[in-house]
């Protein structure tokens, strides 16, 4: 029985994990360091970096609104990432 509920709770976790990023954890205003590099295509800083890294989970979300879709569809933004040794996502 004990097994069945580890199982049930694994299967739960890999099913929510596949979703995403929850939407509290999703914070645009982190990308504003990343500005220059994704308006301007200049280098991206190592504190951009990190907050790309941090909020990966939320790209497709991003991208998908009218607000941000057209920075992070940008090839300046796709530069960005692969500066950074992130995959540019699928969505």
């Amino acid at each position: 029985m004990a097994a069945k509920a580890v199982a049930m709770l694994l299967t739960l976790t890999v099913i929510v994990t596949a979703r995403g990023a929850r939407a509290d954890d999703c914070k645009p205003d982190q990308l504003a360091v990343c500005l220059p590099a994704i308006v301007s295509g200049s280098a991206p800083t190592d504190a951009c970096c990190t907050n790309l890294r941090a909020q990966q989970g939320c790209f497709c979300q991003y991208a998908k609104d009218p607000n941000y879709g057209k920075y992070l569809n940008s090839p300046n933004a796709g530069r960005a990432l692969t500066t950074c040794g992130i995959a540019v996502p699928k969505c």
